[in-house]
């Protein structure tokens, strides 16, 4: 075939590509539809959006109205660090399958990403059952702190301060159940034939995948009682799910997402990251604020769209 029938070839594949949103949203609206008008742009994409419960009634009338965006009519009082965060990714894939649509991926954001580079359609169409997310096989004792410990709400919480005295008294009992003391072991265990798998909560996988995901979890319950009061179960919740599945060999350990750590926490992209973000060659990235830098977001609508 000739460069001009590839290119309609492409073209035709390209259109027929459809990919499911899901964003987590909490703050600044005006960012979001920036992130959203990009992800819609050429109308091969919805975006389902579950915005925490307890900014519901200031965000959910300032998020543009679309034919191709949806709000949740579930809101989930989300904190940091515990199940919450869980239910709400499970809600939200529920929300796409109730949908009903073909979608071939479906892809969990922020509300604080950008897309920030052109080609992710066609990157997809090269990959068409791989699952995007970073998973890391953990052996490690210590690490299993995070699930085998029954760990108490005040615990689970994001302090600012690394010394601040819960802060410090997780970090004690983590210390603890690595040399062997469990000071409130969990009530709920995986088998043992499962191993334990760790990484982002954002990830990218295609319709059939989270169509597993989420039968699993409702004829699993004692897979989800086992995260219930476990610390930052949404780095440890969908890995292990998948690599303990026929799909273990479809994971491709890139979520698509540029991160600039800062110990525990990212960094706030601004507009001199610019050239970080374009070398790193990913799809996306996080986190922006148009309250810290709002040039770099309008820098990134204006240059890439779906």
């Amino acid at each position: 075939m000739n460069s001009k029938g590839d290119n309609l070839m492409n073209e035709i594949s390209q259109s027929q590509l459809r990919i499911a949103y899901m964003l987590q949203v909490h703050k600044n609206p005006k960012q979001v539809n920036t992130f959203i008008e990009q992800l819609i742009s050429k109308d091969t994409a919805d975006v389902y959006i579950h915005i925490d419960k307890k900014y519901i009634d200031e965000l959910s009338t300032k998020i543009i109205k679309h034919q191709n965006v949806y709000i949740t009519e579930k809101s989930i009082n989300v904190s940091w660090g515990d199940i919450s965060q869980i239910d709400a990714t499970l809600l939200l894939i529920n929300e796409v399958l109730k949908a009903n649509k073909n979608y071939d991926f479906v892809c969990l954001r922020s509300g604080q990403d950008l897309l920030v580079k052109n080609g992710l359609k066609e990157y997809l169409l090269q990959h068409p059952s791989k699952i995007f997310m970073t998973s890391e096989h953990i052996t490690k004792r210590i690490d299993k702190a995070f699930l085998n410990v029954r760990w108490f709400n005040l615990l689970r919480r994001q302090y600012s301060s690394k010394y601040h005295p819960f802060r410090l008294l997780r970090r004690g009992i983590i210390y603890l159940y690595s040399i062997g003391l469990n000071l409130s072991p969990n009530f709920y265990k995986l088998p043992n034939e499962y191993e334990y798998y760790h990484g982002s909560q954002w990830f990218c996988m295609p319709l059939n995948v989270a169509k597993y995901v989420a039968e699993f979890v409702e004829n699993n319950s004692w897979f989800y009682k086992a995260f219930k009061r476990a610390l930052c179960p949404d780095e440890w919740f969908f890995q292990t799910i998948i690599m303990n599945s026929q799909y273990k060999t479809n994971v491709i350990n890139n979520n698509l997402v540029y991160i600039d750590w800062n110990g525990n926490h990212p960094e706030i992209l601004q507009t001199k990251d610019k050239k970080s973000i374009n070398k790193s060659n990913y799809f996306f990235a996080r986190k922006f604020d148009e309250k810290v830098d709002d040039k770099i977001i309008n820098y990134y609508s204006q240059r890439v769209k779906m």
